[in-house]
Order: C-alpha cells, then structure tokens, then sequence
C-alpha cells in the first residue's frame, strides 16, 4: 500500500476510508497529453466496487 495517497472516489474497490490500497496508482493525461489543471487527468487504476468487495 502506498502511504497517505488520498482517494475520494468512493466507489473505487482501492478507496479505503479515503485512502487509496491499490499497490500501484497510474495517472494518465486526457486527451492530447497535455495538461493545465487535475480535470485533465484520470486516474487508470480505478476499478469499481462490486457487492464481492465493498468495504
């Protein structure tokens, strides 16, 4: 677990009381790879929860 990588996503299986569990996080770039603020970003490792894993 990566240490104190905050998550709001609380529909992510990662997302832990706020915190992010994944052992790797990839960020990408939206669209042209060229980025002026967060909205531009998303996060890649997201995967939502399911009834299986929901914490």
């Amino acid at each position: 677990m990566m240490n104190n990588l905050k998550c709001t996503v609380t529909n992510c299986a990662y997302n832990s009381n706020t915190y992010c569990t994944a052992e790797n996080v990839k960020v990408d770039a939206c669209g042209d790879g060229f980025v002026n603020s967060a909205d531009g970003t998303a996060c890649r490792t997201f995967k939502p929860k399911n009834n299986n894993n929901m914490r």
